[in-house]
């Protein structure tokens, strides 16, 4: 991928979004392309950080595994996300595993490289900070959803936020690919794969979505009324 095309990723990544054009193809150049196939760990809880990934295809599992065996996934990454902010920053371990869950191309920046780029653009650490800000805020909603809300509510509202705001059309539902498996949704919602299938099921029966082998189709607002979101 040329220069241009990693920082038009760039201009909508975290970090970077609000950076001039100039700084964003100087901070672009400091990348390097990284491939992993499927299956394929980009880098284990643990592991020394001293690179940030940044997703240009593909989609990566971020996961913490207990020694007894049991797993939760953290969050899914897929193109423009960025991987392995914390450990780069602070200069401690991995917190989590970071696996592809398809072929992945990704462009790693190197700390030190981050250092010489916030020294010619003192901006970026104002993105960093914002960045750091929405990250606390999605996870603390997270750990809301899975303490206070039913398995119905997290599933609408992670279903909604894939619909990033689209509307339907009078007596018309918007459709969603799923790129997740039922066990992927239980591990990302903090549950077991039989409670996330009676949640779809559930929510079916309440009208907000219709499910075929590979999509949902969503009725936005009963979704959000389900999600305890609606407006009023």
């Amino acid at each position: 991928m040329e220069p241009g095309s990693i920082a038009a990723l760039l201009a909508e990544a975290g970090f970077f979004s609000g950076l001039s054009a100039e700084a964003l193809q100087d901070c672009a150049a400091a990348f390097r392309e990284q491939r992993c196939d499927q299956g394929q760990m980009l880098f284990a809880r643990g592991d020394a950080g001293d690179r940030l990934l940044l997703v240009a295809e593909g989609r990566v599992r971020l996961a913490v595994t207990t020694e007894d065996g049991r797993e939760l996934s953290v969050r899914h990454a897929a193109r423009g996300d960025l991987l392995g902010e914390i450990a780069l920053l602070d200069g401690g371990p991995r917190s989590a595993d970071a696996v592809a869950m398809t072929p992945v191309l990704a462009y790693g920046l190197r700390r030190a490289a981050l250092e010489q780029l916030m020294a010619r653009h003192p901006e970026l650490a104002t993105g960093i900070i914002a960045f750091l800000c929405r990250r606390l805020r999605q996870t603390t909603d997270q750990l809301e959803g899975i303490a206070l809300y039913s398995i119905e509510v997290r599933l609408a509202r992670f279903l909604l936020v894939g619909l990033a705001g689209r509307r339907a059309a009078p007596g018309k539902r918007v459709p969603l690919d799923m790129a997740f498996s039922q066990g992927e949704l239980a591990q990302l919602l903090g549950a077991s794969r039989p409670k996330v299938n009676a949640a779809l099921g559930s929510l079916e029966q309440a009208g907000a979505i219709r499910r075929t082998a590979d999509r949902l189709f969503c009725d936005p607002d009963r979704l959000a009324a389900c999600a305890g979101m609606a407006d009023g």
